[in-house]
């Protein structure tokens, strides 16, 4: 996956401009390999993008009360390397497409230097019936919207 090669990625890794998030592996989610289960990574993932919309001002509680949801529409990870119980993960975040209804988020999984998994999450602002619709302007933060990087 070119989640951690393309130009607009690496722009925010060098800028700075991304969510870094920690978390420390649990027993209880490994499987009888030893390793953390796949399915768990999906909700460090969930954990980390949710970060990524509170560092860029997003008030999700209140959007919730609005009638307005934000889903995920499509999820595309590679598993890289096996993370084990007590390992300290790091998870990075950052936009890297927007448009009126949906988006992208770019996330990386570390421990270390390591890359244990990439993916890239597709999201869609949806109304209380689950249907996608324009998002209105005091949840389209600039901060979702990925930058462009100067030549």
């Amino acid at each position: 996956m070119a989640t951690s090669l393309n130009l607009t990625s690496l722009y925010y890794i060098i800028s700075g401009m991304i969510c870094e998030c920690f978390l420390t592996v649990r027993t209880y989610e490994c499987d009888s390999n030893g390793h953390v289960n796949n399915a768990n990574y999906l909700n460090y993932l969930e954990y980390a993008r949710y970060e990524l919309l509170k560092s860029v001002g997003f008030d999700y509680p209140s959007m919730v009360k609005a009638g307005y949801g934000v889903y995920v529409a499509r999820v595309e990870i590679d598993y890289k390397k096996s993370a084990w119980a007590e390992d300290e993960l790091l998870i990075r975040s950052w936009p890297i497409k927007k448009g009126a209804v949906s988006g992208v988020i770019a996330q990386c999984i570390l421990r270390g230097e390591e890359i244990i998994a990439e993916a890239k999450v597709t999201w869609a602002f949806v109304d209380s019936k689950g249907v996608p619709t324009r998002i209105p302007p005091q949840w389209d933060m600039p901060g979702l919207r990925p930058e462009k990087p100067q030549p």
